[in-house]
């Protein structure tokens, strides 16, 4: 199932939520130095930050995020990593790095980073996709700037 979004009024949110973007505001604006002053100044638990840190964002703000970074475990086999590629470029994304472990048990890990400015869906479409690939085993979001 792909990854849904939401535009949700922040009063409706819960306080974690609210709260951990308040301390990535604090951040952002250089007024703390860590994540745990951060947390600790907002009244968060640092767990609570780092539950919610990557899944709230000020409306205006995820509108402007273009960078993406895709952890995808793909089988040893010749021609996987290429489709995944092309499939990236096929919906308009742009590979900014790209990092790939040495297989071991026959899978190998790959994290990539993409420009995510120019695809024709989003990226819950592209993991999706990539998901139904032959040879990918997992497929997943693991941040965005």
């Amino acid at each position: 199932m792909a990854e849904q979004y939401y535009a949700v009024r922040g009063d409706l949110l819960p306080e974690g939520m609210r709260k951990a973007e308040q301390a990535k505001a604090l951040l952002r604006r250089g007024e703390v130095a860590t994540i745990n002053e951060a947390a600790e100044r907002v009244g968060l638990s640092r767990s609570a930050f780092y539950k919610y840190k990557d899944g709230v964002y000020p409306l205006d703000q995820a509108a402007r995020e273009s960078i993406a970074t895709l952890s995808i475990d793909l089988e040893h086999r010749s021609g996987i990593l290429s489709r995944m590629l092309a499939l990236i470029a096929d919906n308009g994304g742009n590979v900014l790095t790209i990092t790939q472990s040495i297989p071991l048990q026959g899978l190998a890990n790959v994290v990539a980073t993409i420009d995510a400015a120019q695809m024709t869906g989003d990226i819950g479409e592209l993991v999706e996709r990539l998901k139904g690939l032959s040879g990918v085993r997992r497929a997943s979001v693991v941040g965005r700037s």
